[in-house]
């Protein structure tokens, strides 16, 4: 029989430490939070490997090591309100919920985001209002302390860094495949934006995000 908690303890220390996750407080919340809990039926036995699990719709939940340098980028305050773009399975807001004063995650999918919630609850996972949307029509002005967005915009979309507080963070991934640039975005001012490039990756764009004019030859 597998030991989840030993393997849930490996895949903080050899994946998520090792992808230079060196933030104490991630790096708890990763080994206290039971992911199997949060993954599709099919997938519990990769619940803790080093890759995407599928989610259905088109939809995944991000691997990982990916996951704990978002959340190490942020630099989540005990007091802070948290947005997250793209809920998923629930996994993620769950972590931002164990950092944060309160969460509001957006999911375009309903089925998503009925099973998210579903998921929260079961495991007493309070602090998070799970809203089915679509977060590019936000129209959110000084907010939030930190923002997440799961998932990658091709071409970046300024609405998010709008909606943050002065001083609050953005983590988000931008371009095309098959590198995109993770960034995190701070607002310094109430019309001045600090973009810093984080690392880079891959990963499935939002739902009805703009994509760049295709080239005609």
């Amino acid at each position: 029989m597998i030991d989840v908690r030993t393997t849930r303890h490996q895949m903080v220390e050899q994946q998520v430490r090792a992808w230079s996750v060196l933030d104490l407080k991630v790096l708890e919340v990763m080994d206290s939070i039971a992911r199997e809990q949060f993954v599709p039926t099919a997938f519990r036995d990769v619940a803790y490997a080093d890759m995407s699990v599928p989610l259905g719709h088109g939809q995944s939940m991000l691997a990982p090591k990916v996951e704990g340098r978002i959340l190490q980028s942020l630099a989540i305050q005990p007091q802070d309100r948290v947005l997250e773009i793209g809920t998923g399975s629930g996994y993620f807001a769950a972590c931002l919920a164990q950092l944060a004063r309160s969460v509001r995650s957006i999911e375009i999918v309903q089925e998503l985001a009925d099973t998210a919630r579903a998921n929260l609850e079961r495991n007493g996972v309070r602090s998070v209002a799970v809203e089915c949307g679509d977060a590019m029509t936000l129209a959110d002005e000084a907010v939030y302390d930190v923002i997440a967005v799961t998932g990658s915009l091709p071409v970046y979309d300024p609405r998010f860094e709008h909606a943050l507080v002065e001083g609050g963070r953005l983590f988000v991934t931008v371009g095309v495949g098959p590198a995109m640039d993770a960034r995190k975005v701070t607002r310094a001012g109430r019309s001045d934006w600090s973009h810093e490039s984080l690392f880079e990756t891959r990963i499935d764009p939002l739902v009805n995000a703009p994509r760049p004019p295709a080239f005609v030859f």
